[in-house]
């Protein structure tokens, strides 16, 4: 048995366990509602978002306390966020479960799938079901269900996500080709309803707005009714008269836009039949036929036949033809009408009795017409003997008395025997053929009577189809007989489809709307049926992106086209009939993209360096600026500009010329930063910008300046006492040049004084020091003439100062020192030049050695000893000549070799001070 407090410990934490999955599962029927509690977030964001786009922070949104202000991940212990099932809403979002903040994941979020089914559809965990509580109509909500712990602070979370439409799906047609049927007495103002609108599975002003006509033929217009649903249903409308019989087809574009921004667009083919309407009656061509028949003419003669003509089709141009009324009934048993045909053949014998004259009234009857009239007069002729008799063999296919041949046979084609014969055998018979055609009509050798009707020439469907050829007979008496053969010529697929144009220019703006109309194209076939109907279909060099409708022959394009990539295209189009083998014909269609100011200007760097020597000359080339433009024409040139610095640079435009208008010193500004723009000449005009960095070298045109000393008429006390070594003054000079054009250095080229090498210049520092102790007689004024020269290329510049130096132990009359460096004095210049080493520092050092040591302790030595014997003599000297020394030393005058100008040695002006 275990101690008593681990016991109940143990007792708590079991208690606390089945206290937690108690409330998970009974929490949501609110049994402890003082433990837990039901809330609902409401949140909204677009579809399409990537992953990691926060949603909401639901510690925030929940206002759950927190541990001093901090995160609720800083309370012990912390809170924890769950979702309550993993289905397919939860894939969807991301949770961090420290947190509580909502992202959307990796599987993007796509409204129109989650849901498909309503316009309130709900995607519930992971199944989907029409909200009842949506914000609106149009809602598209995610539910998701996150349980919050610990226990004290426990609850379910209901979170609605509501995905709001983007405008991410262009309208489209359920099919691509449309056809409406339109009578052609439809008046103007008729409506007639599209019954295959756009479908847009976008919501609001997201989905179909508007429809167009591509082209409207100055007769159509579309307008769209909304009903009570949001649907909206495209409505055909007549603004024209129509008549069928002179277009029966109109084909056009229909075109579907949207509401977004940018607006998408849909299109599809839309065929406007013409169905015809009974606004034809029968017409004759002529008004009255006139006939002869012999009387001795045998049944079923063919005496003449009447043909009316109606516009209209089917039905409403169905002809049949009848006997008027007055017509007598012994004229109607003599001739038979043939109702549909109106052929008019002998149907008894003519005898003695008969009439010699028949008026014929003949209609023709169309529905619902006024019958069309023609009136036929047999005249008959009476004869004492019997006629010949044209006895017909056919050898080509007959069928009810008509010929038939195809086009394709070839020359000398038989088409039928003639047998010519007398009935009474007392009378010699001829015969000949009558009308125009490519036959003849020749004696079958070695038979009597016997002739052969055949062709002579190829037959043509195309020139004619039907030729009335007749058979003459006649006997020596003069009596003619004569028997009508028609024949019918049949159609071959022997004609290919011509295109009205070989070569189709045509041309287009580039940015084009998808699916963009180019032309129709048209080709006709002179053969018939099924043999002259076209089909139409791009060649295989023609790009994808080009579509071509093979009923219509409308050519459209698919997608924008870019100038830029491509001006030109040329591809070739067929033109296919339906015969069998079927014969095709080739057309080339060139389009030229003309261009749209879509560029702006280009240069080729965005940022350019030049580099240019100071005092460059005024308006001189100092660079080129490349800009380049690609499109053409006005659009592409392009004009340069320096927006800043306009007052010292101009631009060439022309050549992009870069040019000072004054002459640049490096010294007064070193560089120039300048903006250049290039605008184009489209409208609107386009433009860009480029960064131009123009740094000036540094040339030699700067001597050195003298700072120190500050004048020629200064001087300095130096004591005797100076030990040998020591630094007396510097010369310190600047130069406003940069690099080996600032590299100055020190030289005396010029002494005067008692003992003038006692002194000596650092070329680098300037540093002038002593050289030698200074004895008795080395007392008086010293002047050294300093020249301070740079390293400049090609030829380095100087300037010089004068350096006085007094040796005398005090100045006890400054006037007549003053007195003496007015004078000017002669001094020779020597003309050897400093040398200076450029070489660092440290590699003299590397160079060092234990020698150097060992010399320098034993100059130290001899030097002790020379500074206490020259003391020693100074002080002996000193007591006995120390006055007349010192004015010999002020008035000594030293011979010169040559003679200075110091004014002419100085370039700039110093003012006068002394040290």
């Amino acid at each position: 048995m275990g101690p008593p407090g681990g016991r109940g410990s143990s007792t708590a934490r079991g208690s606390l366990q089945h206290l937690l999955l108690f409330l998970l599962f009974v929490g949501p029927f609110n049994c402890f509602a003082s433990y837990s509690r039901a809330t609902e977030l409401f949140y909204s964001l677009n579809e399409g978002l990537p992953a990691g786009v926060l949603i909401g922070s639901l510690a925030r949104d929940l206002r759950l306390p927190t541990a001093g202000g901090q995160n609720p991940v800083s309370l012990q212990p912390p809170l924890s966020f769950t979702l309550a099932s993993h289905g397919l809403g939860g894939q969807y979002v991301q949770l961090d479960n420290r947190s509580g903040e909502l992202h959307t994941s990796a599987v993007e979020i796509d409204r129109e799938a989650l849901c498909v089914e309503s316009s309130g559809a709900t995607i519930f965990g992971g199944s989907v079901a029409v909200s009842s509580s949506s914000p609106s109509p149009e809602s598209c909500l995610l539910l998701l269900d996150v349980l919050v712990l610990p226990q004290e602070y426990f609850r379910l979370v209901k979170v609605k996500i509501a995905i709001r439409d983007v405008n991410d799906n262009a309208p489209r047609f359920p099919v691509p080709h449309i056809h409406l049927l339109v009578p052609e007495n439809a008046p103007v103002n008729t409506r007639l309803a599209i019954e295959h609108p756009a479908l847009d599975p976008d919501m609001g002003t997201n989905g179909v707005q508007t429809y167009r006509l591509r082209d409207n033929y100055g007769v159509f217009t579309l307008d769209v009714e909304e009903n009570e649903n949001g649907e909206r249903t495209p409505y055909l409308i007549v603004m024209g008269a129509l008549d069928r019989e002179t277009q029966d087809e109109y084909v056009t574009v229909i075109v579907a836009e949207d509401g977004g921004t940018p607006p998408l667009v849909g299109s599809a083919t839309l065929t406007i039949g013409i169905s015809d309407i009974n606004d034809n009656c029968p017409q004759f061509n002529d008004s009255q036929l006139n006939v002869t028949l012999y009387g001795n003419s045998s049944l079923g003669t063919h005496v003449a036949t009447v043909h009316a003509v109606d516009m209209d089709l089917g039905s409403n141009a169905q002809i049949t033809y009848s006997y008027s009324q007055k017509v007598p009934q012994p004229s109607r048993d003599l001739f038979h009408l043939n109702e549909s045909t109106g052929a008019i053949t002998l149907s008894t014998k003519v005898d003695g009795d008969t009439p010699r004259l028949h008026r014929l009234i003949i209609l023709g009857n169309g529905p619902g017409c006024i019958p069309a009239v023609i009136t036929v007069l047999v005249t008959i002729i009476k004869v004492m003997m019997r006629p010949p008799e044209v006895v017909p063999r056919f050898i080509a296919n007959e069928v009810e008395g008509v010929v038939y041949l195809k086009e394709l046979e070839p020359i000398n084609t038989p088409v039928a025997f003639f047998t010519i014969k007398d009935p009474d055998e007392k009378y010699k018979v001829s015969c000949y053929l009558d009308g125009d055609g490519p036959f003849r009509l020749s004696p079958y050798k070695p038979y009597n009577n016997e002739y052969l009707l055949e062709t002579t020439k190829p037959l043509d469907f195309e020139t004619q189809q039907l030729y009335e050829i007749s058979v003459v007979a006649w006997n020596s008496e003069g009596f003619h007989v004569k028997k009508v053969v028609k024949i019918q010529i049949l159609d071959d697929n022997d004609n290919s489809p011509v295109f009205s144009e070989q070569l189709i220019e045509l041309s287009i703006e580039e940015n084009n709307v998808p699916n963009a109309f180019l032309t129709k194209l048209h080709a006709t076939d002179a053969d018939s049926g099924e043999r002259g109907q076209v089909s139409y279909f791009l060649g295989p060099d023609a790009p994808s992106y080009f579509a071509l409708d093979k009923t219509t022959g409308v050519l459209t394009v698919s997608t924008q086209l870019d100038r830029e990539e491509k001006e030109k295209y040329r591809y070739t189009v067929k033109a296919v009939d339906s015969g069998f083998p079927p014969r095709e014909s080739i057309a080339t269609v060139t389009i030229t993209v003309l261009d749209k100011n879509d560029n702006s200007p280009r240069f080729i760097n965005k940022d350019f360096s030049f580099f240019v020597p100071e005092n460059f000359p005024g308006f001189g080339e100092i660079g080129v600026i490349s800009v380049t433009d690609a499109d053409a024409g006005q659009n592409g040139w392009v004009a340069l500009s320096v927006l800043n610095g306009s007052d010292i640079f101009v631009i060439d435009t022309g050549k992009g010329v870069l040019r000072a208008k004054v002459s640049l010193d490096r010294e007064q500004q070193s560089s120039y930063v300048l903006w250049i723009e290039a605008v184009d000449g489209g409208d609107p005009a386009l433009s860009s910008t480029a960064k131009i960095t123009i740094l000036l070298l540094d040339i030699n045109d700067n001597p050195p300046l003298v700072l120190f000393p500050q004048s020629n008429m200064s001087y300095l006390l130096v004591l005797p006492s100076t030990l040998p070594g020591s630094p007396i003054t510097e010369v310190y000079a600047v130069d406003k040049d940069t690099g080996m054009n600032a590299v100055i250095a020190y030289s005396i080229i010029g002494r005067r004084g008692p003992r003038p090498e006692s002194f000596r210049i650092d070329p680098k520092t300037g540093n002038i020091t002593l050289e030698e102790s200074l004895m008795q007689n080395d007392y008086g004024l010293y002047r050294l003439l300093v020249k301070v020269s740079d390293h400049g290329y090609p030829e380095p510049l100087h300037s010089t100062v004068m350096v006085n130096l007094f040796v005398n132990d005090t100045v006890s009359n400054e006037s007549y020192i003053e007195s003496l460096l007015r004078k000017e004095p002669d001094i020779s210049v020597e003309e050897k030049q400093p040398q200076i080493s450029i070489e660092p520092t440290h590699k003299k050092m590397e160079s060092a050695s234990c020698m150097p040591t060992l010399v320098a302790l034993s100059i130290i030595s001899l030097g002790s000893i020379a500074l206490v014997t020259g003391m020693g003599i100074y002080i002996c000297l000193r007591k006995g000549k120390k006055h007349h020394r010192a004015d010999e030393n002020l008035e000594v005058q030293i011979p010169l070799n040559g003679r200075i100008n110091l004014h002419m040695l100085e370039k700039k002006p110093m003012e006068i001070s002394n040290i």
